[in-house]
């Protein structure tokens, strides 16, 4: 019996060896391919964590040099930050920040390039539309009306569609256009929630340019 059991087991171990020998490779080529793919997923999540927290750790020292009003190590950091978190949406914020406080000293240039970037860059809409929103109101200042109309032309999320509006407005009014400019105030206030207080300065740019909105004329006429 012991034999027996003997051969069966060579025989077993026989078939085992010839299995190997024929799949072998395959086998350990798909074991090694999940075990990295294992360890992929575990390596990116580690670094995407420890890229927030690195990113997070520069976007406080953005913001804190910022609130001191100090735009030189402002925009430094902020060029670090594209260089290394990129895709962060902290970058983003970052670049918002940044050019703010470019801006109110009086560095024009850096403030446009921080917001270009943003403009461009940005994962969200959101921040791409706020980005081109301010880059053109610098493009208007700075007389720049084709590269401010430009930039307003890339904002596409719904909910900045009315101040892109108002904004176009500002600039066809600069170039003299006050027919294209009376009826982007229209587009503006028409697409405006009626609660954002916002929507009165519209009514006022559309009054000083006789058109008052249907409910400034109402109310006019009531008064009279």
């Amino acid at each position: 019996m012991a034999n027996t059991l003997n051969l069966q087991d060579q025989e077993q171990l026989d078939d085992l060896k010839a299995f190997w020998k024929r799949h072998g490779n395959w086998i350990t080529w798909l074991v090694t391919l999940v075990l990295l793919a294992f360890a992929g997923w575990n390596g990116w999540n580690w670094y995407q964590r420890n890229q927030s927290v690195q990113a997070a750790a520069m976007f406080d020292e953005l913001d804190k040099a910022a609130s001191a009003g100090d735009a030189d190590k402002a925009g430094r950091v902020f060029n670090d930050m594209k260089e290394r978190y990129a895709a962060a949406n902290l970058t983003q914020q970052g670049g918002l920040i940044a050019a703010r406080v470019q801006f109110d000293k009086g560095q024009a240039d850096a403030a446009k390039a921080s917001l270009g970037w943003v403009a461009e860059k940005a994962a969200e809409d959101e921040y791409r539309a706020i980005a081109r929103l301010r880059l053109a109101g610098l493009l208007l200042d700075a007389k720049d009306y084709p590269g401010a109309l430009k930039a307003l032309d890339g904002v596409t999320a719904k909910e900045f569609a009315a101040l892109a509006s108002d904004r176009r407005g500002d600039v066809l009014l600069a170039q003299g256009k006050t027919d294209e400019a009376r009826a982007a105030y229209q587009a503006a206030y028409k697409a405006m929630d009626d609660k954002i207080d916002y929507r009165r300065l519209v009514e006022v740019k559309l009054t000083a340019l006789a058109a008052p909105p249907a409910p400034a004329v109402a109310a006019s006429g009531a008064a009279k």
